[in-house]
């Protein structure tokens, strides 16, 4: 059975629950925030040229130890996730890995690394980052190798002066 609606006379004596444990997403800045951001956006420096400092975009979560850590990626999805969890897996010194997403509406990527006490949990995940950027360079020369090739044929060169003939017959 449903409990009974409140009226404007109960809300007053409810005090409000603190936000200290709600998420960092769901908290409102403070006064003293509010400043700083404002600070921030002065006229400090006047450089245009002067690039903007990204906000880190990757950290420990708390409860995380030398071996086993939970690392927390900020605008990051499945495909980072699936793949470096794929690469981190093919480490030998790696005991387990997984990834999540903690809800739909953020946008976040939470990886668990749990490694044998060969190497450390942070390293485990150096290594992942250098060696899936080492395989999409690899990827990556490979497409364009065989895309130059493909473009060299006489037989796509031969098309793609028809369809520049057939475009200026049209213009």
């Amino acid at each position: 059975m449903p409990g009974r609606t409140k009226t404007q006379d109960d809300t007053s004596e409810e005090v409000d629950t603190s936000m200290d444990d709600a998420p960092t997403s769901a908290q409102q800045p403070t006064e003293e925030q509010e400043e700083d951001a404002m600070e921030e956006d002065g006229s400090e420096g006047d450089d245009p040229f002067e690039e903007e400092e990204e906000p880190q975009r990757v950290r420990i979560l708390p409860g995380s130890s030398e071996r086993a850590a939970s690392f927390e990626f900020l605008k990051e999805g499945h495909t980072l996730g699936n793949a470096l969890r794929w690469v981190i897996m093919k480490n030998p010194d790696v005991e387990f890995c997984a990834y999540t997403i903690p809800h739909p509406s953020e946008d976040k990527m939470n990886l668990r690394i749990q490694t044998y006490d060969t190497t450390t949990a942070a390293a485990a995940l150096e290594k992942g980052l250098q060696d899936l950027e080492d395989l999409c360079d690899v990827v990556s020369d490979t497409f364009w190798a065989e895309r130059e090739k493909f473009e060299a044929t006489p037989e796509q060169a031969q098309k793609r002066r028809e369809e520049a003939d057939r475009r200026a017959q049209v213009a």
